[in-house]
């Protein structure tokens, strides 16, 4: 295939999980043609009206904002200038096309998705959607019918689209995470000053941490971490959690320092791969791009599902492994009791370990935005 210079626009956002797949996908296309022209389109006041210019692309802002789903003063005045941030959001993506000329479109999700891409088909450019969860998101549901090509990282993805559109991909994720070898967990141990003679439990609830896993590891660290004999644990509490964590680690080691004597925990990861490769098994919430992630990196997992997420997403994300036999489920409802007795569980079986290892690598599928970016070559 030849990559031509082509002029593209990529809009989406909102997290994470929407803004570092779409980078990915630039960054792929920048790679195959340098020539190539890519400008993001996101939503005013989101993190990727910060994080897309970091990556050194130019991005747009549209006024676009969602509805909130819980009932108060703030969001009922959110909701009722729903409808007419939509219509403005539409003319200012119709405004961007038009003095853009893209040659193909291609959304991630997130609120900018919808009006851009509801735009640029209207205007007549060939679109994708990139989908990166097991359950389509409302955006890319409504955008399905329109668009010519719907990248997708789960299987039986046409409940929600046309399946003649669909092509499995993957999600795209940076080249690092890749499975596990003894020199890469030799090196994570070293990297997070764990003990080698010791087995290894990574937990980590996303980039910004999760109160959830933090009320977690308290209780358990409170109740004299039972069943964690021989075991160092690596805590990823969140920058937003930081203070209060090291309040009560600082408490604990005054009155006990042996309790909490093998308890590693840092508001931030910098080497995920690193964290993996050192971790017997990982603790960790089920967004798209971690699943990928573990997957990539051939890691037993146990999953907690964020119940704070539209359509419960997460939830079917963790089950498309699980009902594969490649990872492990804990409802967040249950994690106060069951989360941790569950991760060390698994760990005192190293045959169940490896089975897990073996099917979540099965299901990886490497090299996401190399796939995607021929979809947007096939269409112009």
């Amino acid at each position: 295939m030849e990559y031509k210079a082509l002029k593209v626009i990529i809009s989406g956002g909102g997290t994470g999980g929407h803004i570092f797949p779409a980078i990915s996908i630039a960054n792929k296309l920048k790679e195959l043609n340098p020539r190539t022209e890519i400008l993001f389109v996101g939503a005013e006041g989101k993190m990727e009206m910060e994080k897309v210019p970091a990556a050194g692309y130019e991005i747009i802002g549209l006024p676009i904002v969602g509805l909130q789903r819980q009932l108060n003063v703030k969001n009922i005045i959110n909701d009722i200038q729903v409808p007419f941030k939509v219509l403005s959001s539409i003319r200012k993506a119709k405004r961007i096309i038009k003095d853009f000329k893209p040659d193909v479109a291609v959304g991630v999700g997130g609120y900018a998705s919808a009006p851009l891409l509801y735009a640029a088909t209207k205007l007549g450019i060939p679109s994708v959607i990139q989908e990166q969860n097991g359950f389509a998101g409302l955006t890319n549901k409504k955008l399905g019918s329109k668009v010519q090509s719907i990248c997708v990282a789960y299987e039986g993805m046409e409940r929600f689209f046309p399946k003649e559109k669909i092509v499995l991909t993957g999600n795209p994720i940076r080249n690092v995470f890749v499975p596990c070898t003894p020199q890469m967990k030799e090196e994570g141990v070293r990297e997070y000053g764990l003990d080698p003679s010791r087995k290894h439990i990574f937990i980590v609830g996303g980039s910004l941490g999760s109160s959830r896993f933090n009320q977690c590891m308290r209780k358990w660290i409170s109740d004299g971490c039972p069943g964690g004999e021989g075991v160092d644990v690596l805590w990823q509490c969140g920058k937003y959690y930081k203070a209060g964590v090291d309040e009560f680690m600082k408490e604990k080691q005054e009155v006990d320092p042996e309790s909490v004597r093998n308890i590693h925990h840092s508001d931030f990861i910098g080497r995920m791969d690193l964290a993996y490769a050192a971790a017997d098994v990982v603790v960790s919430r089920s967004g798209a791009s971690s699943v990928s992630e573990l997957c990539a990196a051939h890691k037993a997992t146990v999953f907690v599902p964020s119940p704070n997420v539209a359509e419960d997403h997460q939830t079917h994300n963790a089950m498309a492994l699980v009902n594969k036999h490649a990872a492990m489920i804990v409802k967040d409802s249950e994690a106060m009791e069951k989360m941790i007795p569950t991760a060390l569980e698994l760990l005192k079986d190293p045959e169940e370990i490896a089975l897990l290892e073996e099917n979540a690598g099965k299901l990886a599928l490497p090299d996401a935005a190399r796939k995607i970016a021929d979809e947007v070559y096939k269409l112009v």
